[in-house]
């Protein structure tokens, strides 16, 4: 009796061992497709501001909150009105 047990665990678990491997995935959220303007907003934001410190979110702050932000940091980084304005609209999505 013993035996047969034994057999049978060591059929199951070489089956088991045997059968393809089913790894859970994560949902992939894919983001927004940007417009080329809004896309070009990210991009300066990306290069300029990553330069020298961490990225904020754009939902991390309010539309309000971005203007004083970004006028400071616009003399920092040296970028243009228009470079600005673009970040402005990626950050707040306008």
């Amino acid at each position: 009796m013993n035996f047969k047990l034994f057999a049978v665990i060591a059929v199951f678990m070489l089956i088991l061992a045997c059968s393809p491997k089913i790894v859970p995935t994560t949902p992939v959220v894919l983001g927004a497709i940007l417009s080329p303007e809004l896309a070009e907003g990210k991009s300066i934001f990306e290069n300029n501001c990553a330069n020298c410190h961490g990225l904020y979110a754009p939902q991390d702050f309010t539309a309000e909150q971005w203007k004083p932000i970004l006028l400071k940091m616009q003399k920092e980084a040296k970028i243009s009105d228009e470079e600005r304005d673009k970040i402005y609209a990626y950050l707040t999505k306008q």
